[in-house]
């Protein structure tokens, strides 16, 4: 059975997807921690980060750089985190965290819930920044 993520990237569940190529997809987490909360998701369904090939796993990180800068620009914060926690879904993914403190990436807190409409306009206001 495909994991939520693959059927994102085959548009069979909709997402404000803010960045994609061949082999990865950028969109903003449904339950943010903050605004911008955003996910890094190979395309190949591989459950855990370090079972990736070595060339996808780096081809993924800078990847992430690229739309951790646009991120930058776009969502005012001091810089973005990056976390790996992978046992919620079982397909590999990064979270990039806009954090102005160290408790924006604390996934134990309570996450946002933004509406469809504020998910929407921060996806905008990133996508104009690629």
């Amino acid at each position: 059975m495909p994991s939520i993520f693959t059927r994102i990237i085959n548009r069979e569940i909709p997402a404000q997807i803010i960045a994609e190529d061949d082999r990865f997809i950028a969109f903003l987490d449904v339950m943010p921690l903050v605004t911008g909360h955003t996910l890094i998701v190979p395309k190949q369904e591989v459950d855990y980060i370090f079972d990736l090939d070595d060339q996808l796993l780096a081809d993924m990180i800078v990847f992430a750089k690229k739309v951790a800068k646009v991120l930058k620009q776009s969502i005012e914060c001091k810089r973005i985190g990056v976390a790996v926690i992978g046992l919620e879904v079982p397909h590999t993914h990064v979270h990039l965290v806009p954090m102005n403190a160290m408790g924006d990436i604390n996934f134990s807190r309570p996450k946002l819930s933004p509406s469809k409409e504020e998910l929407e306009a921060t996806a905008n206001l990133i996508r104009a920044n690629f």
